[in-house]
């Protein structure tokens, strides 16, 4: 397998309460035993950004891992354990939705899950990011956690103390705003939470850069990364 990243072109990935699915992308052309290969239900999508733009905070050779293997990863492995299964033409929503919990499909659930995690969590950071939410994410930030600081404390704690690997989340349920951690490859929208951000606390995520010092990552990511503005339209979409 090539370790250059997938090139494809760009596809619409809506994030919020019943979408964020990766659309149906273009096959890999005719195989060598005179028919069509089937075509991949799920294609990594390209970084919303170069592979250098998050430095000095993420450096090019940790996105370079990150997303040119690790993620592409969870795509391939995906593919193949849905391949001409009930799964196959799925969204990967819905993908995750039918096989969270069940014993017996714990692989696609993981894989599914982490395609689906780690796409939202390019999109939860942008270059030059960082800063304070404004409009109606600040009010309800402020309404349901009592200040910006709160959050910012509490999500940096979520993300800093969860024991192994995980994500730290914003979500919103219920009408009000919370901070949760989900371990390894679960995700919110297996609970019925919408996601407005994520921090990507497996060790893949920080260790060229960080080593041992997750918190420094983790600080790092809400004073110059997070994308306040992709939060904000995250929870548009949940109020509908």
């Amino acid at each position: 397998m090539s370790d250059k990243p997938l090139t494809i072109s760009r596809r619409s990935f809506m994030i919020g309460a019943g979408a964020g699915s990766v659309l149906l992308a273009a096959g890999s052309g005719l195989g060598g035993t005179g028919g069509a290969e089937p075509k991949p239900a799920h294609v990594l999508p390209p970084l919303p950004y170069p592979e250098n733009a998050l430095d000095p905070y993420i450096s090019s050779r940790t996105l370079e891992f990150h997303h040119g293997k690790h993620h592409r990863a969870y795509f391939d492995n995906l593919n193949r354990l849905v391949q001409g299964g009930e799964l196959a033409d799925l969204g990967i929503e819905e993908v995750i939705g039918r096989t969270a919990g069940r014993s017996d499909q714990v692989a696609i659930f993981n894989n599914a899950a982490q395609a689906w995690n780690h796409t939202f969590y390019w999109r939860s950071m942008r270059p030059k990011g960082g800063g304070t939410p404004t409009g109606p994410l600040e009010e309800q930030i402020e309404r349901d956690f009592g200040s910006f600081d709160a959050l910012r404390t509490q999500l940096a704690g979520a993300a800093s103390t969860h024991f192994g690997s995980g994500w730290a989340w914003l979500v919103h349920e219920g009408g009000k705003l919370k901070v949760t951690a989900t371990h390894d490859a679960d995700t919110p929208i297996a609970h019925g939470q919408t996601p407005l951000l994520t921090i990507d606390v497996w060790e893949h995520a920080y260790y060229l850069d960080y080593q041992n010092r997750r918190a420094d990552y983790v600080n790092a990511v809400l004073a110059s990364l997070v994308d306040w503005g992709f939060a904000a339209d995250n929870l548009d979409r949940a109020r509908g």
